[in-house]
């Protein structure tokens, strides 16, 4: 097998296992690790993988940290559809706490008009979504702005936050990763995500499937506190399996 061969023959192996360890690789291609670890260097450095602990995957799992107006240009049919599906699950006179994000955004406008609730949130831009909606009492977190995404932080978000008990948090995030937990880019937001999920119930993930197998810097928690995931008919079986194996509800928007 030729060097270009392999290198196919990894692309391949990765489109249909997403990560795959360097000792496998060796074993399904019979050469040496030493072999695989130089094809691996060369395919990163045509940008065709990441290499990851011993192991390659297709894309880097570090998310970057975009403005709010870049991330609203990426996978928008699916974050409509995921937030058309965490709308159904608002029940009347429901208090809610929606935190930032351009996917929590999506939920904002499915959320029915004529449902009362109270909705707590962080972002400027889902209070200003809700306001064309007279049934909904808004309550708009202060704090530090970021500008980046719209959205308040800091000790007087968190602070405020305590005085209230909520029955669902819609969360958006940067990244999941099954092993390490749900991340964010930022610190600060990561915090107040933490506190957000403890004046809730029950914690409701909003994430497309380009979010699987990814991690922002700041962690906000285990898989293990999290309660359901509302993801895009694009996520992996695989993904899917471990999902459900961990007792995680999904919810598989089509």
């Amino acid at each position: 097998m030729t060097k270009e061969e392999r290198h196919s023959a990894i692309i391949n192996l990765l489109l249909q296992r997403e990560s795959i360890l360097v000792t496998e690789l060796a074993d399904i291609l019979n050469v040496s690790s030493v072999t695989i670890r130089k094809d691996l260097t060369e395919l990163e450095k045509n940008q065709r993988l990441y290499r990851n602990h011993g192991k390659a995957i297709l894309m880097s799992p570090y998310a970057p940290n975009r403005t709010i107006s870049e991330k609203e240009k990426y996978h928008t049919d699916e974050k409509q559809t995921i937030g058309f599906y965490g709308a159904q699950l608002i029940e009347p006179n429901d208090s809610i706490i929606i935190a930032s994000g351009t996917s929590v955004h999506a939920l904002a406008r499915n959320i029915d008009p004529n449902i009362q609730l109270t909705a707590i949130t962080a972002s400027l831009k889902v209070s200003e979504i809700l306001s064309n909606n007279d049934n909904v009492n808004i309550i708009q977190l202060g704090g530090l702005l970021r500008h980046s995404s719209l959205s308040v932080v800091g000790n007087n978000a968190e602070e405020f936050l305590s005085y209230f008990a909520c029955s669902k948090l819609f969360l958006g995030v940067d990244g999941i990763d099954l092993d390490f937990g749900i991340t964010t880019t930022d610190m600060q937001e990561a915090s107040l995500n933490r506190i957000m999920m403890k004046a809730a119930q029950k914690t409701i993930v909003l994430a497309d499937s380009s979010k699987f197998g990814r991690r922002g810097f700041s962690k906000i928690s285990n898989m293990e506190d999290i309660d359901h995931i509302i993801t895009d008919s694009n996520v992996s079986p695989a993904i899917v399996r471990q999902i459900e194996e961990m007792g995680i509800e999904l919810t598989i928007a089509q």
